[in-house]
């Protein structure tokens, strides 16, 4: 390959990045406002999706003040999208954990997309997936060093 046409492929994969991230953010969005959530709720139910998490790791994770993630749980437990527990090894902590109505409405917005994906990846060769697996994982390591970076953020999250 040609160093023009690197230059030139670079580029491509940089808009295809950029438009990756304006598509995957409007469909977030949109899910969003069908389901009445902000930013914020999205972000914790995500989170929640993977299992159970402290109020603390929520907090530390979201970027939001510990009263900020307990206003937010209040306002999700009440339309019965968590449950919350003490944890039975430290009293003071509370576990959060998204119900089952979370993970029925996160298979109807992002299963196809999960399913569909899975689709095009099993197309790649094994070198390629672990290539795609490599570029996917840095690609998020350097957006989270990146978003520790900004002074809102910074700021919010206790920094």
């Amino acid at each position: 390959m040609s160093l023009e046409s690197r230059i030139r492929l670079l580029a491509d994969i940089d808009r295809a990045i950029m438009r990756w991230q304006d598509e995957t953010q409007a469909y977030d969005d949109a899910v969003g406002e069908i389901g009445g959530l902000g930013s914020g709720e999205r972000r914790c139910l995500g989170l929640l999706l993977h299992g159970p998490q402290t109020a603390g790791a929520l907090a530390t994770v979201s970027g939001l003040t510990p009263a900020a993630v307990t206003a937010l749980m209040d306002r999700l437990e009440a339309r019965g999208f968590v449950t919350r527990r003490r944890d039975p090894d430290d009293r003071r902590k509370v576990i959060v954990e998204a119900t089952e109505e979370v993970r029925r409405l996160a298979d109807i917005y992002y299963g196809p997309i999960q399913r569909q994906g899975r689709q095009m990846l099993e197309a790649f060769s094994d070198a390629e997936l672990g290539t795609i697996l490599e570029f996917l994982t840095s690609a998020a390591d350097l957006q989270r060093e990146q978003l520790s970076q900004l002074p809102l953020y910074r700021s919010s999250a206790g920094h």
